[in-house]
């Protein structure tokens, strides 16, 4: 590191990452309580139901655990970013407003009455408790999203007589056509979050021999939910947030693909690692074409590489995102896999024998 940004970067970067632990599981258990506080209505059962008080409770823990993390974050923008929160606090600071003031207060208000309200609410109050605090989390994660979304993809702003960066346009900051692909691509990898950890917990129930009615249970709606949204990561909001990256970011395509060359028919890497003194891709595993379908859904579709880009537009770090890119697809990958195959062994005979990890 041989800058103050760098430190701060890292200073940064450790907040931000320490606090999405929390905040991840919360948004995507928001929507499996909902889930089983579903199935409570619909059959009347109720394991269903102590199990949402289950994980409600888990819930609400990771929630505290959110506000407590997420408080020095918000003082960063000031500490670290100063002068980007002085220069763009009017845009900026509209949404994370709106994300404190409306979706944080809807979700923890309706937090309570969902852990404490039960017996006055009734079944059907208490489901919409539930639905409520689902909506407040993943309320809170579109106001947070479209704060990122507008510094990919700058929109309704103008600039003031003293360079200031001045909101013109709620309607275009809350619409930016960046958010929707980047929202439904984290959101959805918040419930792959929430269902490794349900179907986990399941499954060490079943293999301790404790609680194994609520271990199935657990198993089985995780693993539903996990395949469903390991599924979605990939296509359509990862396959569609790729193609806002390639139509208003370009340069970062190429270096996230590790492409120095501009190509017809451009392969995408498997594995690579980038040479950034030959500009090249070393030891490369290519499948021909890929890229250019993916992207322009054109097999000989020209994408540019980072050699037709000026050095001063390229990304400061390429190594770092290229990795960084990689390790996330193949970590996708794996999610895909791991619970494919927990679907099929409990699609199997697995789950029609007492006793074993699915069955009833």
């Amino acid at each position: 590191m041989d800058s103050a940004v760098d430190i701060h970067r890292l200073h940064f970067a450790f907040t931000i990452t320490f606090h999405y632990l929390f905040p991840q599981l919360t948004m995507g258990l928001a929507q499996l309580i909902v889930v089983l506080k579903s199935l409570a209505l619909w059959k009347r059962a109720d394991l269903y139901n102590k199990a949402a008080r289950f994980w409600g409770r888990i819930f609400a823990l990771n929630f505290a655990m959110g506000v407590v993390t997420g408080i020095p974050m918000e003082f960063q923008f000031g500490t670290n970013w100063a002068a980007f929160s002085k220069s763009a606090g009017g845009v900026i600071g509209q949404t994370l407003a709106m994300e404190g003031v409306f979706s944080f207060f809807l979700e923890s208000s309706f937090l309570g009455l969902f852990l404490f309200g039960e017996k006055r609410l009734g079944p059907t109050l208490h489901w919409l408790s539930a639905v409520l605090v689902f909506l407040g989390s993943w309320l809170s994660g579109y106001f947070i999203i479209a704060t990122n979304a507008w510094m990919q993809h700058p929109v309704g702003y103008g600039i003031g007589p003293t360079g200031e960066i001045l909101l013109t346009s709620i309607r275009e900051l809350l619409l930016n056509p960046w958010i929707l692909w980047q929202y439904l691509h984290n959101m959805t990898a918040s419930v792959v979050t929430a269902s490794f950890v349900m179907a986990g917990l399941g499954a060490f129930y079943l293999l301790m021999k404790q609680h194994e009615e609520y271990g199935r249970l657990f198993v089985r709606v995780g693993v539903v939910a996990g395949l469903a949204a390991t599924l979605l990561m990939v296509f359509p909001t990862g396959d569609g947030q790729g193609k806002m990256v390639a139509q208003h970011q370009p340069v970062t395509l190429a270096a996230m693909e590790g492409l120095f060359e501009t190509a017809e028919g451009a392969p995408l890497a498997l594995v690579g690692q980038p040479d950034m003194e030959r500009l090249r891709l070393d030891n490369p595993i290519l499948i021909p074409d890929i890229l250019s379908f993916l992207t322009y859904r054109r097999w000989k579709a020209e994408v540019q590489g980072l050699k037709d880009f000026p050095r001063d537009v390229w990304p400061d770090n390429i190594p770092l995102l290229y990795y960084s890119y990689h390790i996330m697809v193949g970590l996708g990958t794996i999610f895909i896999a791991v619970m494919g195959l927990s679907a099929l062994f409990c699609g199997a005979d697995v789950c029609v024998r007492p006793g074993r990890f699915c069955g009833p």
